[in-house]
């Protein structure tokens, strides 16, 4: 029998978001692991907040909804307002009701900068992972470590000499033309030492090799645990030609055991000596790709790296699982939407790099525990 198109104006529903989310859904064992989290931050969120006032968002709500963004690749925080007002899987998974009212969204950036000022984010990656059911998972001795380029909310134009507040940088006092004036920069020397951007004077110009195009992007730096290829640790510096040592060495230092040593995968931009020498001071094996290049002179290039290291085959497994590293910035960039970064800022896309580096994380250790 054929059922009749009626609308149904009932007034009140008796089925929660609860019931309405799959038991088998894969959300369901990730909020319990955030959940977890969470509680472990309670008392960070106590010292982000005043005892009196009006209640705002609470910081639980905040990061589960920033969760979201990352999970289902939503451009902005206004279309997660949008979404969170009909989905009732989103709903449920931020831990609103049925009826509650979604917030506006200059409200709640206004709160998530709360959160940034608070380094919230790499304390919720740490959180994750001190979980007793998650540490089991981690290897505490071999670890890989890469970078890569975030392009930066700013465009080409935006890249003018460093001249008063008032010049559209011709050198002749005039204000610029429009919004979104014409800039003819051919012929024209511009270096990072001489320009900036005014859209976001973090951004700094940079290409990663010979022959690419010079783009204004941040860099962005990995930690990767080779056990099962779990990020540890994430950190954004200004892009230059010596971030990537120098943000891995920062990152080892927060990631220093009691003990033995460890060792450290990495591609053949680290195979620099300085570097290679402050590891071994550091207590760490150096299992760093040979950058065999040949110089202009046709004379190979000298690397640091010598038969101590490359002898024994645990150098040849590092450099097999240090390529899993890419894995991370493939989910970051792509379904994490940070191959250009929506925030400007150095403190603002950084916090943006870590959280999606967590949420990264989220996705892949409920499948690795499932596993186990």
């Amino acid at each position: 029998m054929r059922g009749e198109d009626r609308e149904s104006g009932a007034l009140f529903s008796y089925v929660s978001c609860e019931a309405r989310v799959p038991a088998d859904h894969p959300l369901r064992a990730i909020r319990a692991i955030v959940d977890e989290a969470l509680e472990v931050l309670s008392g960070e969120f106590e010292r982000l907040y005043s005892k009196v006032g009006r209640p705002s968002i609470p910081p639980e709500k905040l990061l589960r909804a920033l969760l979201l963004q990352a999970f289902y690749t939503i451009r902005s925080e206004r279309q997660l307002m949008e979404q969170l007002d009909y989905n009732l899987l989103f709903r449920w998974f931020v831990g609103l009701s049925m009826d509650a009212s979604v917030w506006d969204a200059t409200v709640f950036s206004k709160n998530r900068d709360r959160l940034i000022e608070g380094a919230i984010a790499a304390k919720f990656l740490a959180a994750v992972l001190s979980q007793a059911r998650v540490k089991a998972l981690l290897s505490d001795e071999h670890f890989s470590v890469d970078g890569t380029l975030v392009d930066a909310w700013a465009s080409m134009k935006s890249f003018r000499p460093k001249v008063g507040p008032d010049d559209d940088g011709s050198g002749d006092g005039s204000p610029p033309a429009g919004r979104n004036a014409e800039r003819n920069f051919r012929g024209e020397k511009r270096s990072n030492e001489t320009h900036a951007s005014t859209t976001d004077p973090d951004a700094k110009l940079y290409r990663k090799g010979n022959g690419q195009s010079s783009r204004l992007c941040f860099m962005g730096h990995l930690l990767m645990e080779n056990r099962n290829a779990l990020i540890v640790d994430a950190a954004l510096t200004r892009a230059g030609g010596m971030a990537e040592r120098e943000a891995a060495l920062a990152m080892l230092d927060r990631r220093r055991r009691r003990g033995g040593r460890i060792t450290l995968a990495a591609d053949k931009a680290y195979d620099v000596r300085a570097f290679i020498e402050g590891l071994r001071a550091h207590r760490v094996t150096p299992h760093i790709a040979i950058d065999g290049n040949v110089r202009i002179n046709g004379t190979p290039r000298r690397t640091a790296i010598d038969r101590r290291t490359t002898r024994h085959p645990g150098y040849a497994t590092s450099q097999r699982i240090r390529k899993r590293i890419e894995e991370g910035f493939g989910w970051i960039k792509t379904t994490g939407n940070l191959a250009k970064t929506r925030h400007r800022g150095l403190q603002r896309v950084g916090w943006a790099f870590t959280l999606t580096a967590a949420a990264y994380n989220l996705v892949r250790i409920p499948k690795l525990l499932a596993a186990t």
